[in-house]
C-alpha cells in the first residue's frame, strides 16, 4: 500500500484537492519516514516540526472552505540551509557561522507564498564549496539507495531527502553542478534554469554561472516547483521577463533532432554510465526522436581552466576571506579551496582569460544546437564516491590543483554556458546500487524544450523516485 510519503508532489496536491487526503496526514507521514531514515541519511539539518504544522493547518483550512490554493499547497518541502529566511538561524554547513538572516531570499520568499510546507532544511558542506556532502558540523550525509556512497553535493541534502522520502520538493542552487549531482546520483530530477529565470540573493545573483532551482521526483513536479519558483523580481536585476511557464501537459518529441555526446569530448567515463547513457538515448529515439552522436572538440583543461577562473575571482574571493577569518576552524576542502583560488586570482589577466575561454567553449555548441533541439550526455562520470571522502589527497597534491574531482562532474561545462537550461534526469542504476544520470541541455532560454525531453524518457522509462528501504550503514 502506498504511503503518503510515497508520493508524487502532482498526486499528493490532487488528492488535497479532491480531499482524500490532508496537508497534516502528508506531513505526519512524511515527518514519521524522517523519523526512520535520518539516523543513516543524515540529510535533515534542522527540523521545523512546530512551524510546519502550524502550515499544514493553514493548508488544510484553505482546501476545507474550497478557496484559492496556491501552487504548492500543502505540500512538506525541505529547503537548502543556505538559503536565508528572515529571523531564521544561519550557519552554512560551518562551525565559525552562527547567525541570524536579516531578510529572505527570493526562492525562500516564493516557496512560501505558495504555500508550501517548509519542515526542514537540507544539509549542504561548508559554505557550498564542493560536490559532495559532509563537513565538521553535520557529518556525513549518505546515500539512501547505498549508504557507503556520497550524495553529491552541494544540495546533497536535499538530493537525498526527495530519494529517501523525507521531503516531497526540495530546493538547491547550482554554481557548477550542485542541483544536478545529487539529481543524478541520488535517482530523482532537478533543474538549472538559466541564468536569471529563477531570482536569486544577492550579491550572487550578478554571478552568471549561479542558478537558484528545483529537486524533485518526476518532471512533473520539478516543472509544477519551478512555475512557482521562476519570474522577476524587484530585488535582482538579471531576473528575466515576461515569466516563463512550463506547461502542464508535455507534448511529444516525435521528428526532434537531439545530440548524443557521451564524454562532452574529453571526460573519462565509467563504462556503465557509459552503457546508462546509451540505453536513455535509445529510449528518446523509441520516444521518436531522431538522435544521433555529436563530437565537440573540448579538452579537459580548456574546460576546468576556464570554469576555475571564474569561480576564484568570485565565489573563490569570498572562501577566501572566510579562511582569513576562521581558519583551521574550516573544513579541509574549504582551506584548500581559498588556496587555488589565491593562486588562480593572481595569475595576469586570469579572469579575462576565462571570458576568453567561455567564448571559445559557445562555439561548437552554439552550431550543434542550432541543428539541434537538445544535447544530452551524462551528469557525473563515474558511480559514485565513498561518503565523506573528501578526495583532497589528489585533488590538490603539493599545494596546488589537480582534476581529480572536477572529472567526476559534468555539469560545470553548463554553468558556463549559463544561458543553457538544463534538467538532470534519472538514466539506470549502476552495479553499486546507486543512480546514474543524463543531463538534457537545451538551446538557451528554451526551458520547456528541455523539460518535453525528459517528460518524454520519463514516459519511456518510468524511475522509482524514492527508495522504499534504507540500509543501515555498518
Amino acid at each position: 500500500m502506498t504511503q503518503p510519503w510515497q508520493m508524487t508532489a502532482t498526486d499528493a496536491l490532487a488528492a488535497m484537492r479532491a480531499r482524500d487526503l490532508s496537508p497534516l496526514e502528508l506531513l505526519e507521514s512524511v515527518e514519521r519516514r524522517a523519523d526512520e531514515v535520518e539516523p543513516v541519511v543524515n540529510a535533515l539539518c534542522e527540523r521545523r516540526r512546530v512551524e510546519a504544522r502550524a502550515a499544514a493547518e493553514a493548508s488544510a483550512a484553505r482546501f476545507a472552505r474550497g478557496g484559492p490554493i496556491r501552487a504548492l499547497e500543502g505540500l512538506p518541502l525541505a529547503m537548502k540551509e543556505e538559503v536565508p529566511v528572515v529571523g531564521w538561524r544561519m550557519r552554512y554547513g560551518s562551525l565559525a557561522v552562527d547567525e541570524v538572516a536579516e531578510g529572505t531570499a527570493p526562492i525562500a520568499e516564493r516557496i512560501l507564498k505558495a504555500g508550501a510546507v517548509v519542515h526542514a532544511r537540507t544539509t549542504t558542506p561548508e559554505f557550498s564549496c564542493v560536490g559532495y556532502t559532509h563537513s565538521k558540523l553535520w557529518g556525513v550525509t549518505r546515500n539512501p539507495w547505498n549508504a557507503s556512497v556520497a550524495v553529491g553535493g552541494s544540495s546533497g541534502g536535499s538530493g537525498a531527502s526527495l530519494a529517501s522520502g523525507s521531503s516531497l520538493l526540495a530546493s538547491g542552487s547550482d554554481i557548477g553542478g550542485s542541483i544536478r549531482i545529487p539529481a543524478s546520483i541520488n535517482g530523482v530530477v532537478g533543474f538549472k534554469p538559466p541564468h536569471g529565470r529563477v531570482p536569486t540573493g544577492q550579491p550572487f545573483n550578478l554571478d552568471r554561472y549561479c542558478h537558484d532551482g528545483p529537486l524533485a521526483r518526476t518532471v512533473a513536479d520539478c516543472a509544477l516547483f519551478e512555475n512557482a519558483i521562476a519570474g522577476p523580481h524587484p530585488s535582482d536585476v538579471t531576473s528575466l521577463r515576461p515569466k516563463l511557464r512550463i506547461p502542464a501537459e508535455l507534448r511529444g518529441i516525435e521528428g526532434w533532432r537531439i545530440g548524443l555526446s557521451v564524454d562532452l569530448g574529453c571526460w573519462d567515463v565509467d563504462p556503465e554510465v557509459e552503457a546508462n547513457t546509451r540505453a536513455a538515448a535509445a529510449a528518446l529515439e523509441e520516444a521518436g526522436a531522431i538522435v544521433e552522436e555529436v563530437s565537440i572538440p573540448w579538452t579537459i583543461e580548456h574546460v576546468i581552466g576556464t570554469a576555475r577562473r571564474h569561480f576564484a575571482a568570485i565565489f573563490g574571493a569570498e572562501i577566501s576571506g572566510a579562511v582569513d577569518a576562521f581558519g583551521d576552524v574550516l573544513n579541509d576542502y574549504t582551506l584548500a579551496w581559498a588556496t587555488e583560488a589565491r593562486a588562480l586570482m593572481s595569475e595576469p589577466r586570469s579572469f579575462l582569460t576565462g571570458l576568453e575561454g567561455e567564448q571559445a567553449m559557445w562555439e561548437p555548441i552554439g552550431k550543434l544546437l542550432k541543428r539541434y533541439r537538445a544535447i544530452v550526455c551524462p551528469t557525473w562520470a563515474v558511480t559514485g564516491i565513498e561518503a565523506g571522502d573528501s578526495v583532497l589527497g589528489t585533488l590538490f597534491e603539493g599545494g596546488g590543483p589537480n582534476d581529480r574531482q572536477f572529472t567526476f562532474y559534468m555539469t560545470s561545462p553548463f554553468n558556463v554556458l549559463s544561458p543553457c537550461p538544463v534538467l538532470a534526469v534519472p538514466s539506470g542504476v549502476a552495479s553499486n546500487g546507486v543512480p546514474t544520470g543524463l543531463q538534457i541541455v537545451g538551446r538557451t532560454f528554451d526551458d520547456v524544450s528541455a523539460f518535453r525531453v525528459g517528460a518524454a524518457l520519463e514516459r519511456m522509462r518510468p524511475w522509482a523516485g524514492v527508495v522504499r528501504e534504507v540500509t543501515p550503514f555498518p
